[in-house]
């Protein structure tokens, strides 16, 4: 068997900037629910050995009542989230078993991402042990005084990406970061940047401007009139693993 991937989705945010009484990762984009949009693009593939969807303790029985049915037909395993992200993430990798070779950590909120990226950035971190896809920055960055708002400076966009992911390393690497993140608390951003602060080499590789992350209610019009328009230009396959393409039950 090839080296198996675990992918560690966090869906347990408290969706403060996205508005209205739905999280982001449960509302419904296109008829479907934005979780299931990111998950299913993993939990079917061979290479992956389970999909771990972390969400908030308060949303576990709302979760099981909305969703609870497609557990039955896939290969995801409901994990407990903690009080942030981090934390949230180690609960999950606690789950998975050692003989794993390597774990993916995929934002809930990114549903338009392609089985392409996805093989793309596996490949890549099979190669080089730690993968984050990205995309070069194209529009002039201005530095900003907080308090005011005066613009302080324009930095040079020269070499610099907008990390994505999902972000994909070594299991011994991913474990041991996590061992030891609290060294390095209230410096660390993203997973990427934990192994880079024990020691290890991270690369980029290219990803997607449609694999954005759905922050706003723009976002989440924008992802829907993506999705409208690749159906209208070329009816795209979906993974299907149970019987829920009856939308009424979203």
């Amino acid at each position: 068997m090839s080296e198996q991937f675990a992918v560690i989705i966090p869906a347990a945010g408290k969706s403060s900037r996205f508005g209205g009484i739905e999280k982001k990762p449960f509302t419904s984009l296109d008829g479907r629910p934005v979780w299931l949009r990111s998950a299913e693009m993993f939990w079917s593939r061979e290479d992956v050995s389970k999909v771990y969807v972390v969400i908030a303790p308060e949303d576990r029985d709302d979760f099981r009542t909305r969703f609870g049915h497609l557990l039955l037909f896939t290969n995801v395993e409901l994990v407990e989230g903690g009080s942030e992200r981090f934390e949230s993430v180690a609960n999950a990798l606690a789950r998975v078993p050692n003989e794993v070779a390597f774990i993916a950590v995929h934002d809930a909120v990114r549903p338009l991402l392609s089985t392409t990226l996805i093989d793309s950035v596996f490949e890549a971190a099979r190669a080089h042990g730690a993968v984050v896809p990205g995309v070069a920055v194209a529009d002039t960055l201005k530095q900003v005084e907080p308090e005011t708002n005066r613009i302080v400076g324009t930095p040079s966009r020269a070499g610099l990406w907008q990390a994505q992911t999902p972000q994909v390393f070594r299991r011994d690497w991913f474990a041991e970061a996590y061992a030891r993140r609290a060294e390095f608390a209230g410096n660390i951003t993203d997973d990427s940047q934990l192994i880079e602060a024990i020691g290890h080499a991270v690369f980029m590789v290219p990803g997607a401007a449609t694999n954005f992350k759905i922050t706003t209610r723009d976002d989440l019009e924008l992802a829907d009139a993506i999705l409208k328009a690749r159906t209208a230009r070329r009816p795209e396959p979906r993974p299907t693993v149970g019987p829920f393409d009856d939308e009424a039950k979203w």
